[in-house]
Parts: structure tokens; C-alpha cells; sequence
């Protein structure tokens, strides 16, 4: 799967079956489910799940718990668009 095959994918119903958990999170929020996206990565103790987690709070606006998370990521917060940030994102879990 490729990031155009992954856009694709939000016309379904439901994400990709053979996603990761990562990219089951981003396309819920892409489909604008933010919290089921939250609850998808908030408890995972990784540096992926903490970038995500750092997007999304990006998203909302919470700047401070954003940067919080890129810092668990070992990340800053990007000086892109958030559609720039997650097709970057998606784009690195892709190549996994």
C-alpha cells in the first residue's frame, strides 16, 4: 500500500484490514473520529504512537500537550500544514 492506495482507503468503511494500529489511528482521524484515533495511540508507549499522539493534539490546538508529545517522539513540532504532517506521517508508517 501506497499513500495515494491509503487516501483511497477513506472511502471505505473501516480501515484497511492489514494496517497497522498507527495507520488505523490516522485514518480515523481522518475521517474526522479524532477520539477514537486518540484512543488508538494514547496508551502505547512508543515513539510512533507519541508522534501521532503529538499530531493529533496539534489538530485540536493544544499546543503545549503537542509539544509535549513531539518531545516523547523525539520530534519538534513541524513547521508544515497538518494535511502536510499527516501524509508525512502516513508516508513513513507506509514504508514500515
Amino acid at each position: 500500500m501506497n499513500l495515494t492506495t491509503f487516501k483511497a482507503s477513506l472511502t471505505a468503511d473501516a480501515p484497511p484490514p492489514k494496517a497497522s494500529i498507527y495507520l488505523h489511528a490516522l485514518w480515523h482521524e481522518a475521517k474526522g473520529d479524532w477520539e477514537k484515533a486518540h484512543v488508538l495511540v494514547q496508551d502505547l508507549p512508543d515513539k510512533t504512537a507519541a508522534w501521532i499522539h503529538a499530531y493529533l493534539h496539534r489538530q485540536e490546538g493544544d499546543t503545549w500537550n503537542a509539544d509535549y508529545w513531539y518531545s516523547r517522539a523525539g520530534r519538534k513540532r513541524p513547521d508544515t500544514s497538518l494535511q502536510e504532517e499527516w501524509d508525512s506521517i502516513a508516508t513513513v508508517l507506509l514504508q514500515v
